[in-house]
């Protein structure tokens, strides 16, 4: 087999990892807590939005656009184990543990 199929072949048998992230601007220490189905692509998609203007999140747009790019940092704060859960579950676990950090981190939560 040739190395670019095996390649997608990996991709596509990959099982998403379901967690929580923060977008943090170094500049003014501001961050921003959301969820997702998978962390291993979310910064992809995060960036992709914020370059085009278009995040949801108004907050973290304005933050990006007075601050640039190089501001910001993406980090993985949590994985969730949703081993046996069922949709309704995992999102429950991901909603209450993105609740969790940004308490604890005085964070604002991207879906709100």
């Amino acid at each position: 087999m040739n190395p670019r199929k095996a390649l997608l072949r990996a991709y596509k048998e990959e099982k998403p990892t379901p967690g929580v992230y923060a977008v943090r601007c170094e500049r003014t220490g501001q961050a921003f807590v959301g969820g997702t189905e998978n962390v291993a692509t979310r910064r992809n998609g995060v960036w992709f939005s914020l370059r085009l203007g278009s995040h949801p999140n108004a907050r973290l747009q304005g933050a990006w656009n007075a601050h640039g790019e190089a501001s910001f940092a993406f980090e993985v704060l949590e994985t969730i184990d949703d081993e046996g859960l069922e949709p309704k579950g995992r999102a429950l676990r991901l909603a209450d543990r993105r609740r969790h950090w940004c308490e604890a981190l005085n964070a604002v939560d991207l879906v709100r």
